[in-house]
């Protein structure tokens, strides 16, 4: 794998709720790549959520406790990485914002936060990968998450580094950058607004013609490919990390035997 030469760094990975309890290889291929971009990869025990559902149903306090355990969790590491753009957003862009008014950590908040980076973009724009050696054989398309492209700027750096995998055919689909309906507490709040939104979204996927859809969010996967497996279309949904780091043995999400 092709990557700048530069000194180890200890990153601290954050794994996600969704991938440490519904796919954990995402974690694990998440953590070669950083390996492999040159990184001592360590996961902090301690860590849970990001506080993201507690902080968008407006629970202050619980959000706020979640907050400072976190940070505490990944002290001492030259960068906090995470395979989701909306955990990365939560703790880079929000944690600050959240701890503003407590003096012992709002301090701690801002540097912490000044350490955090959404895996890809991690890669791309830290540690200058350019190219992976993985190859996958399909065609895919790719699907802009909210969070990651909105709020962290998350655009051309996937693109950038699907278009080294050896084999691989990636097409854009039609509104790319729209959301999916998933959103969290979104869906379970507004079902019906949000089945409507991911049935245009996977009106889009299948006018790509892929056999592949990628992402760098496992919630924007599963609603996708919840979706599109009630719908009977022969589509699979994995995260992006799974493909770069050429880990794909295991089933695509959302497959049931």
């Amino acid at each position: 794998m092709a990557a700048t030469a530069k000194s180890p760094v200890r990153v601290g990975l954050f794994v996600t709720c969704l991938v440490d309890l519904l796919r954990p290889s995402v974690g694990f291929t998440a953590a070669k790549l950083l390996t492999e971009a040159g990184c001592e990869v360590e996961v902090p025990t301690s860590q849970t959520c990001c506080g993201q559902p507690a902080y968008n149903s407006g629970d202050q306090a619980d959000a706020k406790a979640i907050a400072r355990n976190t940070i505490a969790a990944f002290d001492g590491f030259d960068y906090v990485v995470a395979p989701s753009g909306s955990c990365a957003g939560m703790l880079k862009l929000h944690y600050p914002s959240l701890l503003a008014d407590d003096r012992t950590w709002a301090a701690r908040a801002k540097s912490f936060a000044g350490r955090v980076h959404e895996l890809i973009s991690f890669l791309v724009d830290v540690r200058g990968m350019k190219s992976v050696a993985a190859e996958y054989k399909g065609r895919a398309t790719y699907h802009d998450s909210c969070s990651g492209l909105r709020e962290l700027g998350i655009r051309v750096q996937p693109r950038l580094l699907l278009g080294s995998v050896k084999g691989l055919n990636l097409v854009e689909m039609p509104d790319s950058d729209v959301c999916c309906g998933f959103g969290g507490t979104f869906a379970i709040k507004y079902p019906d607004i949000s089945n409507a939104i991911v049935e245009r979204k996977t009106e889009n996927i299948a006018a790509a013609q892929a056999d592949l859809v990628l992402a760098g969010d496992l919630g924007c996967l599963m609603n996708m490919a919840g979706k599109l497996s009630r719908q009977g279309r022969p589509i699979a949904a994995r995260h992006v990390a799974e493909v770069l780091a050429g880990e794909t043995a295991d089933p695509p999400i959302g497959h049931r035997p």
